[in-house]
């Protein structure tokens, strides 16, 4: 996809104001919700955003002070998030909110005067400003989806999906090398009904392992929000079989994935 800081930006903006027109009318009770995150109440989905976007802040404007502090907290290991939950649980659901809107303005006011290919000190390898943008819209999404879910509220699908589906196909051969796994030799043709009727497309035309999904399905297996089982996701070719059940659009240890929500519905 185009590198376009202007449009990333733009786009990370609209997804922050559909979650924050979800968090600003909460009783703080609600903030103590359970979400589908073992362990994680609303708050820590809300904690757990704010504290990221202001890292990533800190890796554009200091990036030796980011090193250091990041140095730091991946020495916690598997602890490194729940860490940061932990340290906000105590926090008001009104400071929370101020929290993540003011790191979140923080953020895309920083990285909107960024190159697009300006490479940035991450939690493992570096990634470019226009990389960093798209994973922090993938994290606003996916985290947002917790909080709907935990809520009972059904979110209408936008054009923002293709970042995330995007990114699911990208880390394609980040998953397999996570688990130690050799990557498929065939590739993988996707192609996803997008919210507008259109297709979005990845892989060869004529690639023998295909998938076949609605967006919003596609990016919820990826983002790991949702069970297999729960997804009308079509896979066509062993590669495209194994690759589904292990994919993750987001970094760091592979992810637990979710428990079935009902049986009865795989594709």
């Amino acid at each position: 996809m185009p590198a376009d800081m202007a449009a990333l930006t733009a786009d990370l903006a609209a997804e922050s104001a559909d979650l924050t027109a979800i968090l600003a009318p909460l009783a703080d009770a609600q903030w103590d919700l359970p979400t589908p995150a073992a362990g994680w109440a609303v708050r820590d989905q809300v904690s757990h955003l704010a504290y990221f976007d202001e890292t990533a802040v800190v890796s554009a404007v200091d990036p030796e002070r980011f090193s250091r502090d990041a140095a730091a907290r991946m020495r916690l290991g598997d602890d490194f998030t729940e860490s940061v939950a932990r340290e906000h649980r105590a926090d008001t659901p009104a400071s929370l909110l101020a929290w993540l809107g003011r790191a979140r303005a923080d953020y895309l006011r920083v990285f909107a005067a960024l190159a697009p290919a300006t490479r940035l000190p991450w939690y493992g390898p570096p990634m470019s400003a226009a990389s960093s943008v798209t994973a922090r819209l993938m994290e606003t999404w996916a985290h947002g989806q917790d909080v709907a879910d935990a809520l009972g509220v059904v979110r209408q699908p936008t054009a923002r999906l293709r970042h995330v589906a995007h990114l699911g196909v990208a880390t394609r051969e980040f998953v397999f090398r996570l688990r130690g796994l050799p990557l498929p030799a065939v590739p993988v043709r996707v192609e996803l009904a997008a919210p507008d009727g259109t297709v979005w497309s990845w892989g060869p035309p004529d690639a023998p392992d295909r998938v076949e999904a609605d967006a919003l399905d596609f990016c919820l297996l990826v983002t790991q929000r949702r069970h297999m089982s729960d997804v009308h996701v079509l896979a066509r070719g062993d590669g495209a079989v194994t690759w589904l059940s292990i994919a993750q659009a987001f970094a760091g240890p592979p992810g637990p994935g979710r428990p079935p929500l009902a049986a009865g519905r795989r594709s």
